[in-house]
């Protein structure tokens, strides 16, 4: 299966998975309200960030056994530090229950259960099925990961929405959230091929070799994703956090089919430039990047002018988010381009100098964010997610500049944004069009009307004005189509 085929596959599979989880977001939100979310969102922000504990050992095995030596003994030298990590983490999550409890306000009027017992039970199974998922992209079946994520977020969502039918509400999302973690991870096992071998001592020096570096990169996806949420948690209500976590779920949506891209890469550039030379990877950088905005450049476009509709799906306590929204989705396009340099950076093997540019990110958006929502509230948390991105970008590509003869795609970029300026234009135009004659007044056909319309237009106009996308879309479908060819 070819590159192209892979991320296709990926992407399917990172769509459906989004599609189940955008849909029962939207029955939470609509069945618990904006505080639910708000908590709910809280919690599992903080479990996400005591995972970066072992985030830099899950990259330093991914990385090493995809270069396709001593993949066994590298796995169990992993399994090996996880397991003591595990430990620590729950001593410490009894050891400042007070703390939590006090943090993620008003759990206890939901739950009569310790909030030290959800930590824990997140935590382990987390670590488990990612574990499992890293494993499964080292050995570069890719495409099986990806197919695994709809199983994952299905099997959360049936299981939540069960018990949030049932009546227990916000228990009913944490327990529901475990039960699909705890399958995911068991099915994944069936396609892991590495058998765990006895470890030497230059195993574990390899691995945290890696390691010292690229559990910053997991910092700075969780800075990214997380950090606004838990500022957010100090200075607003449960209520606006839920808010600002419903418009970043819209928003991530449009980052899928980057991320598609990244997960395929990542292997194939490691595997490239360990096998052969740093020089060998450019051309799939060069893909990659040429191909990133291919979702989320009309995704900006269309979410700018629908930004308010889209938010009133969930209910009239969201349409706050309009502006959140907007200036999210523009976050996840720029970081999306500054992830695949990253992603290069780490595959090929100089993860300290993603570390540097993960630092700069970092520290500037913990102190953007807390200037700017003390000032402006979630529109500011939002906006400091935007000029993080930007500048963690313009330093992703300035560094990978300077070590590999890539040549920076602009004509393919260009063609999407033409396409989906035009697209935007068609939306604009009859959503005017819409509010003026009244013909249609039920908000989700409105919504769903516009975004099928405006998908048409814009994959038709990049097929008839980019011969580049034309030949991959012809090359990657498992029948010809004249036109096309």
């Amino acid at each position: 299966m070819n590159i192209g085929q892979t991320s296709i596959i990926v992407y399917l599979s990172l769509l459906f998975a989004s599609a189940l989880g955008f849909l029962s977001t939207l029955y939470f939100a609509r069945k618990l309200g904006p505080e639910i979310i708000g908590i709910f969102s809280l919690l599992m922000a903080v479990i996400t960030w005591l995972s970066l504990a072992n985030v830099g050992l899950g990259e330093a095995m991914k990385k090493r056994i995809s270069e396709g030596n001593d993949q066994g003994e590298f796995l169990s030298a992993t399994i090996l530090c996880i397991i003591p990590i595990a430990v620590i983490v729950a001593i410490l999550a009894v050891a400042f229950q007070p703390t939590l409890q006090n943090y993620v306000d008003g759990f206890d009027k939901y739950v009569n259960i310790s909030i030290v017992w959800f930590v824990m039970g997140v935590f382990l199974i987390r670590t488990f099925f990612q574990s499992v998922f890293r494993t499964l992209t080292s050995q570069r079946m890719v495409h099986i990961r990806g197919l695994l994520d709809p199983v994952s977020i299905g099997g959360k969502s049936l299981f939540q929405i069960i018990l949030v039918a049932g009546g227990y509400g916000l228990l009913g999302m944490l327990v529901g959230w475990m039960l699909g973690g705890l399958l995911v991870g068991v099915i994944g096992l069936y396609w892991v091929r590495i058998r765990p071998a006895r470890p030497s001592k230059r195993h574990f020096k390899s691995l945290f070799e890696y390691a010292k570096f690229s559990w910053l990169t997991g910092l700075k996806s969780r800075a990214f994703n997380q950090v606004d949420i838990l500022l957010l948690g100090a200075f607003v209500s449960s209520s606006l956090v839920g808010v600002y976590a419903v418009a970043w779920s819209i928003a991530k949506f449009l980052e899928l089919f980057g991320n598609s891209i990244g997960q395929t890469m990542f292997p194939e550039i490691s595997h490239t430039s360990a096998q052969d030379s740093t020089e060998a990877a450019a051309g799939l950088l060069e893909d990659s990047l040429a191909f990133n905005g291919l979702i989320a450049i009309p995704g900006l476009i269309g979410g700018l002018v629908l930004a308010e509709r889209l938010m009133r799906l969930y209910g009239p306590d969201f349409t706050r988010g309009g502006a959140v929204l907007a200036l999210l989705i523009l976050a996840t396009l720029v970081y999306s381009y500054q992830n695949q340099l990253l992603n290069t950076l780490n595959a090929i093997d100089r993860p300290d100098i993603a570390f540097r540019i993960n630092v700069v990110f970092i520290a500037l958006n913990a102190v953007l964010n807390v200037v700017l929502i003390s000032q402006y509230g979630i529109e500011g948390a939002a906006a400091a997610t935007v000029i993080s991105a930007a500048v963690g970008l313009g330093l992703s590509y300035y560094a990978l500049d300077s070590l590999i003869d890539f040549e920076t795609p602009v004509r393919e970029p260009t063609r999407q944004i033409a396409a989906a300026l035009l697209m935007g234009g068609v939306i604009w135009v009859a959503l005017e069009s819409i509010e003026t004659t009244g013909l249609i007044t039920h908000n989700a056909i409105i919504v769903v009307s516009l975004v099928t319309s405006g998908a048409g237009v814009y994959f038709l106009t990049l097929l008839g004005i980019s011969p580049q996308f034309r030949a991959t879309v012809n090359r990657n479908l498992p029948f010809e189509v004249p036109f096309l060819g």
